[in-house]
């Protein structure tokens, strides 16, 4: 902190945003409401972070208040840079070393189905997350390969989810409409936005004044790899201003991953492993033709509607061998001969990507392959007894 800076400066400029904020906007939870502050601030010191966190907007359906708070954060955040109708050129070379923050308004134009010609921009959003992950352009004018940089931070609002490769770096607050009781106060850009930059001019002196502080902060964090890069410069915000914001910070990460966590939002490939553990239940193996019809059984799942036919037996093994699971001719006991998987080929990864809770009492990965001769152990006392449509302890690759 600057030494011309009275002690709790930064909490209280954190204070007067939130103030702000919940004036005009209300959020689904306090720990979101923290950790929209944090983020607008941390904006404002982009240049000491090695990660650029997005923040997510989203909402199940219109007027739960993605664009106020939108019109909010571009208020209160450093150099706003609104990519509504900005050529993939020009928002390129709008990055600099200090970059804007971009700012996304209805997200589909960029990743639904009306996203045609957007892959650039769909490509920054999703490189620049972390530095020196910059794009390659060829200049036919010089001849050379030009390295354009695509670090800043950026703001997304839409309805619906955002893809996999954003919201794993992102800050997502999930927004609803206010219900009986809830009342903010009306935005009006011209009366209302001259304040809420003065308030960003004061975020900007304050983080500015110290940058090397902020680059060479190390924050504790309660959560770790990809989510613990995002939230850092957060929290590094929140233990630079003190008072209750570092407290308020941690239990603003712990809140939104938990949340992220329990809304089961995993990614189409993991779905599938998970809804492969429940249609083997205890059969050792099971002839493709049979998985599939299994997997497309389910009107809660995607697989019925997965392409034109829905999920087939080349979609099916090309997601699988990601997981190194193939199929294999297998014999069964009732003289059949068919493509198929072998449950045991899939327990590894179903430990490492969709682990199964624990039972009760009971330790975690006891399961093992019914079928000799694989790669991993089995418990010989385990036979394939004769039953219509069982495998036989016989598989051939």
């Amino acid at each position: 902190m600057s030494q011309t800076e009275p002690a709790g400066h930064g909490a209280l400029l954190l204070d007067a945003l939130l103030a702000a904020l919940t004036r005009y906007v209300i959020l689904p939870t306090p720990q979101a409401a923290d950790a929209v502050v944090l983020w607008i601030a941390a904006s404002h010191a982009q240049p000491a972070w090695a990660h650029a966190p997005r923040l997510v907007i989203r909402a199940p359906e219109k007027r739960c208040g993605k664009s106020r708070l939108l019109d909010v954060v571009e208020a209160t955040c450093h150099e706003p840079f609104i990519t509504v109708n900005s050529s993939s050129a020009a928002v390129y070379r709008s990055i600099s070393e200090d970059p804007p923050t971009m700012l996304v308004d209805e997200a589909d134009t960029i990743f639904g189905p009306k996203a045609d010609g957007n892959e650039d921009l769909r490509g920054l959003l999703n490189a620049g997350h972390q530095r020196n992950r910059p794009a390659k352009r060829y200049d036919a004018n010089t001849g050379r390969v030009e390295s354009i940089p695509t670090f800043a931070m950026a703001a997304l609002a839409g309805i619906g989810a955002m893809p996999d490769t954003i919201e794993d770096r992102a800050v997502v607050v999930r927004m609803r409409r206010r219900g009986p009781g809830e009342i903010v106060a009306p935005y009006r850009h011209r009366r209302d936005r001259p304040l809420l930059r003065q308030l960003a001019e004061d975020l900007a002196a304050w983080l500015r004044a110290d940058l090397a502080t902020l680059e060479q902060a190390e924050p504790s964090m309660p959560v770790e790899d990809r989510a613990a890069d995002t939230w850092e410069p957060l929290v590094a915000v929140a233990d630079y201003a003190g008072s209750h914001w570092p407290k308020r910070a941690r239990a603003a990460v712990l809140a939104l991953t938990a949340e992220a966590d329990d809304n089961g939002e995993t990614s189409t490939r993991v779905r599938l492993l998970a809804d492969c553990r429940t249609v083997f239940g205890t059969e050792p193996a099971l002839p493709t033709a049979t998985l599939l019809e299994r997997l497309k059984s389910d009107t809660e799942a995607p697989w019925a509607d997965y392409g034109p036919t829905g999920l087939t037996a080349m979609k099916l093994g090309v997601i699988l061998r990601e997981y190194d699971i193939r199929s294999a001719n297998i014999r069964f006991l009732d003289g059949t001969q068919a493509k198929g998987y072998q449950r045991a080929d899939f327990l590894d990864a179903w430990a490492r990507y969709c682990p199964a809770p624990a039972l009760p009492d009971s330790p975690q990965n006891t399961e093992l392959p019914l079928f000799e001769g694989g790669s991993r152990p089995s418990r010989p006392s385990l036979v394939i007894a004769g039953q219509r449509g069982t495998p036989s302890i016989r598989g051939t690759a």
